[in-house]
């Protein structure tokens, strides 16, 4: 397919300017920037001419960590810590691949429709369906045609199960696996779904220190450079799993992930609200990539990330919306505003703080470059793969004629993005998707689940006299 976008406003060192872009294929084919306020097509017309006058024209942002079956439990989960959160999310988990299904393409609509391209799905394995919950999510992001990359969730070892720390096993329901079966897994996952050229990637993406063996890891590490694949985990959420990798390790998290060679450029790491200086220093060095999610952290009482020092340090920064039960949504947009926001309050030095066009920059090519694909893709380019997103100028939510993406960052944005390309396809036109029947996802989601409140899991008194005891809550 080809396209050309006319007039479309483009950010520029000055402030905005005007450009012409042209599509051919899954790439951005030519560009041209209009001189002063000249509105005479710059490139010869080709393909679909769009008509970006009064539009606003970004690379795609990346959902930079997610967990889309957790759409399921959104809503629903009461204001918990992480570990008392966790209880209730496991026990009311989705049931069948169908499911999977529908809750990726929800949160792939909802990714696009905030500015997103491409989702990090870190994804929740239904136990003895593994395959079969990523080929579900895999069906789901063909469809609609978002840039996927798919990390399954795995874990080697538990906490609370029944087993003992360290052991070789866990439980998941009445599902046993070995390391050795984690990973024969991730080997079927590789071979059936990897594949970069049709917009779906495989991540390794072991579920933190906590819950996942130095053999785990390290067979990751060893998959993740025979395929060439990104490598992303959770890492230092809470102020206990700090406490944990001491006791474990004797050291850092991020020290332990460093002896083991499991962070470089590819890899990516959720959340990182209670890392030391030295472990800045190292992802600095290792070239890793922090994905903030602010809302999550809020919602599950976390902690705020040090996300001004990562960035004086020279660490890349990404955003994620986080799983959809514990934001409780998949609004990219509004991770960016609490994200660029939220840290003000950190250091009153306001030349530190988080311009609206740093934050969009962060969103895209801070996003891709935790991806390793930066060369590829992040910034509006000759050469680079067509992920572009059009803003609606004309949208109430970006009136009156002010600066654009302060509007866009900084205000409410609500039905604000009119087209998108992934790949060079578009995907999204004049604000709705063209791959997906958006009344059929309805009514197949209406199909699941009741109205109700205050649900609480089985086990969950039992949790929380346990975490007030250790946390000396009364």
């Amino acid at each position: 397919m080809t396209f050309t976008i006319q007039q479309a406003l483009i950010a520029t060192e000055e402030g905005y300017g005007r450009i012409d872009v042209q599509i051919e294929g899954d790439r951005i084919e030519a560009i041209a920037l209009h001189p002063g306020t000249d509105i005479t097509p710059q490139l010869e017309p080709r393909g679909t001419v769009i008509d970006g006058s009064y539009k606003l024209l970004l690379a795609g942002f990346v959902n930079a960590h997610t967990h889309s079956s957790e759409m399921w439990q959104r809503g629903l989960i009461p204001p918990y810590p992480l570990e008392l959160w966790i209880g209730e999310l496991h026990e009311f988990s989705p049931l069948n691949p169908q499911q999977i299904y529908l809750s990726a393409l929800s949160t792939a609509l909802e990714t696009l429709l905030s500015g997103g391209t491409s989702v990090v799905d870190h994804l929740v394995l239904i136990p003895g369906q593994e395959v079969e919950t990523v080929a579900a999510a895999v069906k789901a992001y063909q469809e609609i045609g978002i840039r996927a990359f798919i990390g399954p969730l795995i874990q080697d070892q538990a906490l609370a199960s029944g087993i003992p720390d360290g052991g070789a096993e866990r439980k998941h329901g009445q599902f046993y696996c070995t390391t050795e079966q984690v990973l024969a897994m991730m080997e079927t996952v590789v071979e059936r779904f990897h594949r970069p050229q049709e917009g779906i990637s495989i991540m390794v993406a072991p579920t933190g220190i906590q819950l996942c063996s130095d053999a785990l890891f390290q067979g990751c590490i060893e998959l993740s450079d025979r395929h060439n694949l990104c490598r992303h985990a959770h890492l230092l959420e809470t102020k206990a799993q700090k406490l944990l990798a001491y006791e474990k390790y004797g050291f850092s998290a991020v020290e332990h992930l460093h002896s083991l060679g499991y962070l470089n450029e590819r890899t990516s790491l959720a959340h990182c609200v209670w890392l030391e200086e030295r472990d800045i220093k190292i992802l600095a060095e290792t070239g890793s990539t922090v994905v903030h999610n602010p809302l999550s952290n809020l919602r599950l009482g976390s902690g705020i990330a040090p996300l001004l020092k990562y960035r004086q340090a020279g660490v890349n920064v990404s955003f994620g919306c986080d799983g959809a039960a514990s934001n409780d949504g998949q609004d990219l947009l509004e991770a960016i505003k609490i994200g660029s926001m939220l840290h003000n309050i950190t250091d009153p030095d306001y030349r530190h703080w988080i311009t609206p066009r740093q934050s969009v920059e962060m969103a895209a090519l801070g996003g891709v470059k935790g991806l390793g694909m930066d060369g590829e893709m992040g910034s509006v380019e000759v050469g680079k793969k067509a992920d572009l997103v059009l803003y609606d100028l004309t949208s109430l939510s970006l009136l009156p004629r002010t600066d654009p993406i302060g509007l866009l960052v900084t205000g409410r944005p609500t039905q604000a993005v009119a087209d998108v390309w992934v790949n060079g396809d578009r995907i999204v036109s004049n604000g709705q998707p063209t791959r997906l029947d958006v009344d059929n996802l309805r009514q197949n989601l209406l199909q699941y689940g009741e109205w109700t409140t205050n649900r609480q899991s089985s086990n969950i008194a039992q949790m929380e006299a346990h975490y007030r005891q250790v946390m000396g809550l009364s």
